[in-house]
């Protein structure tokens, strides 16, 4: 054998060496959603595009007219690959949900117009007149105001709120027989308290609940399906689309569950008509092949900022930081390639000093803006108390731990990582020298 052959020879076996190993890898790895992200495939366009077609059609035709019956009857369906009308199943939009689905490790995943309609979709789905939720005492505000107001008036569906790292505090709010729904959030908001995914769903599998998680705050980093979860909802307006510019949820569960929801009879996504826009699921696709990018640039910013500032001398809230108190419960249920999250809080105790910074952060040294919402690639703030948390009463925020100073950040990555520090510096020594918010 010449040598050029023997070469040749070697490489071949070293590249079939290396190719088992990645494979071996991707094996070892079956908890990553972006591998499971890269076994799903757009569907083509439908002139060969690489990207999806937007299907802007409300309504569909069909060849023959037995065809529509059968539709209507259930015989076939978006399975088969045929379409009634959009707000029940459109193709782009459901081609996003494949996206999810993968990505949450779910069997199924449909998308809707806000965060909130697919909370309250879901619920009301699983939960009759009458029913009972067990949830997490510190959740965002409009999902609290859903539970604690809304649906007592309109459904007799009550809620009892507990802290969800009290276990027994949880099986003990459990009503045999009218309980439902066991409901929490992956890291809450705004206090970024971690929920013990497993031994909640045991829990709830146990006494014969639906456990369902929000996981807006936790795209990537947490997989709470595959931690036990049955339903998982995201609003999808926030780290996943990641531009601030697309009000959007998403519903990730089982075929049983996503069917039951399109039913034409009772299911309250067909019925209540939460319909994403497929051109709005159409841009949303194209971002979440990089979601797992700017997850991990948000975690490795947040933790580095997080240790900063606490050298300052701040109270700072990060699961990320050794000293939060579900540090270890976080490593242990994270996917550990993305950090350990966006999102981060400050404790300036009062809303005169919290005000007194976001305004320093945003006006002399520009920081990051004063607005709600998250996940965008500019550091947003707000202080929780009088914005996303308004709903609670004074007594509920003290029991949740929502002081009246808590600045909730969520961290960008624009500009460099020393830049920004640099701008944070700046403004807190304007702070510190007396120079706090203009009136």
């Amino acid at each position: 054998m010449s040598t050029n052959k023997c070469v040749r020879s070697a490489t071949v076996a070293s590249l079939r060496e290396a190719s088992a190993k990645r494979l071996s890898l991707m094996a070892d790895d079956e908890h990553d959603p972006e591998v499971h992200l890269g076994r799903a495939r757009h569907e083509f366009g439908e002139h060969g595009g690489i990207n999806m077609s937007i299907e802007a059609s409300a309504t569909f035709h069909v060849m023959e007219p037995e065809t529509m019956r059968k539709m209507f009857t259930g015989e076939l369906g978006a399975a088969q690959d045929h379409y009634i009308y959009s707000r029940h199943f459109n193709p782009t939009v459901l081609g996003l949900g494949h996206l999810l689905a993968a990505m949450e490790g779910t069997e199924s995943a449909y998308c809707t117009s806000s965060g909130i309609s697919a909370i309250s979709s879901v619920l009301l789905q699983l939960v009759s007149t009458g029913g009972h939720i067990v949830a997490c005492n510190t959740l965002y505000g409009g999902t609290h105001a859903l539970l604690c107001d809304f649906l007592p008036r309109t459904s007799g569906i009550t809620t009892t709120f507990v802290d969800i790292r009290d276990h027994a505090a949880v099986e003990a709010a459990i009503v045999e027989g009218k309980t439902k729904v066991l409901y929490f959030e992956t890291m809450s908001n705004p206090t970024l308290t971690v929920a013990d995914i497993p031994a909640l769903s045991k829990i709830g599998k146990r006494k014969g609940l639906t456990v369902v998680v929000d996981n807006t705050f936790t795209p990537m980093l947490i997989s709470p399906a595959r931690l036990g979860a049955d339903v998982v909802v995201h609003s999808v307006s926030k780290f996943i689309s990641g531009a601030g510019d697309i009000i959007a949820g998403a519903i990730c569960g089982s075929n049983s569950m996503i069917n039951s929801m399109m039913d034409l009879h009772n299911g309250t996504m067909m019925l209540l008509g939460p319909t994403m826009n497929p051109k709005a699921a159409f841009e949303l696709s194209e971002r979440v092949p990089h979601l797992g990018l700017r997850m991990k640039e948000h975690g490795v910013r947040a933790l580095e900022f997080a240790k900063r500032m606490k050298k300052l001398g701040l109270k700072v809230i990060y699961p990320g930081l050794e000293d939060h108190p579900d540090h270890l419960l976080l490593k242990s249920i994270r996917n550990p390639q993305y950090g350990f999250g966006g999102m981060m809080c400050l404790d300036m105790e009062t809303e005169e000093m919290a005000n007194g910074l976001m305004y320093q952060l945003q006006n002399a040294t520009h920081f990051g803006f004063m607005a709600v919402s998250l996940g965008y690639y500019e550091t947003l703030m707000s202080c929780s108390g009088n914005s996303t948390s308004s709903e609670l009463t004074d007594e509920e925020k003290a029991e949740s731990g929502i002081s009246p100073g808590l600045i909730r950040m969520s961290v960008g990555y624009n500009g460099t990582l020393e830049q920004k520090w640099a701008q944070f510096e700046n403004a807190y020594a304007k702070l510190q020298d007396g120079h706090k918010f203009h009136h």
